[in-house]
């Protein structure tokens, strides 16, 4: 029997014959440990840096929330910064206008009721320029989540649960209750 000669190409003078590396490893040479353990080592690092790939990317999106949380943080501190301010002048419009409801009735000086009624006009453009709104919910249905319930009284002419009047006004902040508006509920008459 003849053998054929290996060949020559770059190919397999490159890489060793793979029934040698089995050979050597079954022969229980120190070859065959030092292998074992190299790819031992291979797989120990490769989990570690599975590891360390997976805590990059659990950082990357703790980060990426941290970033969203502040922007909507610092949003929102612009958005609503008024609100303590605007707390305190709603009260000077509570009184502008029962004062201008008085003024009505009487007699007397129709300058300083007119004067009266343009500071109340001037004053309700500045607060909707800020994004302060009136809430004023005269037939709508009671929402509790923006008006105060003070008393309820039966009602022939309204479905039960309606806001007949309102005592006093509510505002919102660029959709965000101020102050809830105090109204009076109607109820089944009995």
């Amino acid at each position: 029997m003849s053998q054929i000669p290996p060949q020559n190409d770059e190919k397999t003078q490159a890489s060793p014959d793979v029934s040698e590396m089995a050979g050597s490893a079954e022969s229980g040479g120190a070859e065959g440990d030092a292998l074992e353990a190299l790819h031992h080592d291979l797989q120990e690092m490769k989990d570690k840096a599975q590891v360390h790939w997976d805590q990059f990317v659990r950082a990357q999106a703790e980060l990426d929330n941290l970033r969203k949380r502040a922007e909507r943080d610092l949003a929102n501190a612009h958005k609503y910064a008024l609100e303590r301010f605007a707390n305190e002048l709603l009260p000077v419009k509570d009184s502008l206008e029962m004062g201008m409801s008085a003024a009505e009735g009487a007699e007397g000086d129709s300058s300083i009721r007119e004067g009266m009624a343009l500071t109340l006009r001037m004053f309700a453009q500045v607060l909707t320029k800020f994004g302060i709104e009136e809430v004023n919910p005269v037939g709508e249905r009671f929402d509790p989540e923006r008006h105060q319930a003070m008393t309820m009284q039966p009602s022939d002419e309204q479905p039960p649960n309606t806001v007949l009047a309102v005592m006093q006004k509510g505002y919102v902040l660029n959709d965000r209750l101020l102050r809830p508006a105090m109204v009076v509920v109607s109820k089944s008459p009995t």
